[in-house]
C-alpha cells in the first residue's frame, strides 16, 4: 500500500509540475512586420513631411446633415416603464437630437477642437492624424516627457481635450512635465484607414512606433485605455528599448495562470481580490454575465463590420444613438435604469456630440470597428498572452470598468507593475474624470523615474 501512495504522489506531483511548467511557457515575441498600408504599392521613395492640419469642414456637409437630422423617421417608442435597458431610449435620444438641431454649433465647436496643434503625417501608407502639444514656461530643471495618448473605440482624441492642460503644465512638485501626442487611431476620425486587410492592434503599435520615430523620439511613455490600453501593451512587449513604461486604464492579464486564479477565486475571493473590491469580481457567474449583456456589440464588429456601418454611416441619428448608448452603460452600469441615461451627469451633450460628429464627418465609423475584426482573429490571438511586460507597468482601476480585474491577476502580465489604484469612475476617464487619471498618471511616471536604471 506504501508504494501505491507513492506512487499516486509522484503522478500528482508530475501532474502539477507539467501544469506550472505549461504556465510559464511563453511563445517568442514575434514582432509584426512593417507593412504597407496604404493603397497600391509601396512608393520608391518615402514621404516624411509632417504637415499642419486644421479641422474644417464644408458647409454642404453641415446642411446635409441638418437635412437627415430633420428628415428622421420617427422613432420607435420604448415599452412601457423601460429606460436603457434594451438599448437607447428613444426619449433620451430625441432630446439629444432636438439639442444636436437647435443649440450645438459647429463652428464654436470646430474652434475649440482646433484649440491645440494638429499635425498630419504618413507612416506605412496612411496619414495619420496626431495632436501635439507642448508644455510652456519650463524650469531648465524640468525634464520634459513624451508621452504618447491613445483612444479607443467608440472614441476619438476628443477624449483628451480636458485631461492635455492637466498633463502639459509644470507642477511645483514634479522635476517633470509632459509633452503629449495623441493621435487618431488608423481609420478613426482624421487618421487615414487601411485600404488592406490584416490591420489589427499589435501591428498599429508598429505604426505608432514608427510615428514617435518620426517625431525624433527615442523614449517615451504610452498611456492608453480600451484598444488604447491593447495597443499600447504591444507597444511595450514589442519595443521595450523605446517605451519607459505605459499607464493603462482597462487592463487586462488572459494567460492561463490568470484564468486559474479568477477560478480559483470562485471558491476561495480572498486569493485574488480584497474583501471591499469582491462585488466587482464575484459571484463569477453575474460578471460574466454583465459581459455577455455588454459585449454583443463586439461580436458584430468582429464579425460584420462593414454590414454594420452602412446603416450608421448613413443615419446621424442611429449612429448617434450607436455611440451613445456606450457612454450610458460604460460609464454607469446602473445608468441604464435611468430615464435619462445619467449622460449629464459626467458630460455635457455638446461633449458627446463633438465626438460623435468626428465620426460622422469623416465617415469613419465603419472603418473604426473593422479594428475588432482585424484583431479578433486567429492570427492575431487577441485573447491569448505572447508573454509578460517587462516595462514598467501601472493600472488606474476604475470601479464601473467593463473589465475589472485585481492586482494580483494584472502582475501575471505585468510583473513590473508599479502600482494598481482604486478610484471612482467608469471606462471612459480621460473624458469622464480628467482630473483623476491625470494624478494617477503622474503619480505612476513619478515611481518609474525613480526606478534604478535596467542593468
Amino acid at each position: 500500500m506504501g508504494a501505491l501512495v507513492k506512487f499516486i504522489v509522484l503522478i500528482i506531483a508530475l501532474a502539477v509540475g507539467n501544469v506550472i511548467y505549461k504556465i510559464n511557457q511563453h511563445p517568442p515575441v514575434t514582432v509584426p512586420p512593417e507593412k504597407w498600408w496604404g493603397p497600391g504599392e509601396p512608393p520608391s521613395k518615402e514621404d516624411k513631411s509632417i504637415v499642419p492640419f486644421k479641422i474644417s469642414v464644408s458647409n454642404t456637409v453641415l446642411e446635409d446633415l441638418q437635412n437627415r437630422l430633420k428628415s428622421a423617421r420617427d422613432f420607435v417608442p420604448p415599452l412601457e416603464g423601460v429606460q436603457q435597458q434594451y438599448g437607447i431610449n428613444t426619449k433620451l435620444l430625441k432630446t439629444v437630437v432636438d439639442f444636436w438641431l437647435t443649440k450645438y454649433d459647429w463652428r464654436e465647436r470646430e474652434k475649440f477642437l482646433n484649440q491645440y496643434p494638429q499635425f498630419k503625417t504618413k507612416i506605412q501608407g496612411l496619414d495619420i492624424h496626431y495632436l501635439h502639444v507642448k508644455p510652456k514656461n519650463v524650469p531648465s530643471d524640468v525634464k520634459v516627457l513624451p508621452l504618447l495618448l491613445l483612444h479607443g473605440w467608440p472614441g476619438t482624441v476628443r477624449e483628451f481635450y480636458e485631461i492635455i492642460p492637466l498633463l502639459t503644465t509644470v507642477q511645483k512638485d514634479k522635476n517633470f512635465v509632459f509633452e503629449v501626442i495623441a493621435p487618431s487611431l488608423p481609420g478613426y476620425g482624421f487618421s487615414q484607414a487601411a485600404a488592406k486587410p490584416g490591420l489589427g492592434a499589435s501591428k498599429v503599435a508598429v505604426v505608432f512606433k514608427n510615428l514617435m520615430k518620426r517625431l525624433g523620439y527615442e523614449k517615451y511613455y504610452v498611456q492608453g485605455g480600451d484598444w488604447g490600453s491593447s495597443i499600447g501593451s504591444s507597444m511595450a512587449l514589442f519595443f521595450p528599448e523605446h517605451v519607459k513604461g505605459i499607464h493603462l486604464n482597462m487592463c487586462m492579464s488572459n494567460s492561463l495562470l490568470s484564468k486559474m486564479k479568477l477560478l480559483a477565486g470562485s471558491v476561495w475571493p480572498s486569493l485574488v481580490v480584497d474583501e471591499k473590491h469582491k462585488h466587482k469580481l464575484y459571484p463569477l457567474g453575474d460578471y460574466i454575465s454583465n459581459a455577455l449583456l455588454e459585449f454583443g456589440y463586439m461580436h458584430l464588429q468582429a464579425t460584420k463590420p462593414d454590414t454594420v456601418g452602412v446603416g450608421l454611416n448613413d443615419s446621424p441619428v442611429g449612429l448617434a444613438a450607436y455611440i451613445l448608448e456606450k457612454f450610458t452603460t460604460w460609464t454607469d452600469p446602473a445608468w441604464k435604469n435611468r430615464a435619462d441615461g445619467g449622460l449629464l451627469e459626467k458630460y455635457t451633450y455638446a461633449k458627446l456630440l463633438d465626438n460623435v460628429m468626428i465620426y460622422w464627418i469623416t465617415n469613419s465609423i465603419t472603418t473604426s470597428m473593422r479594428l475588432y475584426s482585424e484583431t479578433i482573429n486567429k492570427e492575431e490571438n487577441a485573447f491569448e498572452e505572447m508573454g509578460p511586460i517587462q516595462v514598467p507597468a501601472a493600472c488606474a482601476l476604475f470601479d464601473k470598468e467593463i473589465i475589472y480585474q485585481p492586482r494580483t491577476i494584472l502582475q501575471d502580465k505585468y510583473p513590473k507593475l508599479v502600482q494598481a489604484n482604486e478610484y471612482d469612475g467608469g471606462h471612459f476617464a480621460a473624458f469622464e474624470v480628467p482630473e483623476t487619471l491625470a494624478k494617477d498618471i503622474w503619480l505612476a511616471v513619478t515611481k518609474i523615474e525613480d526606478l534604478p536604471p535596467p542593468k
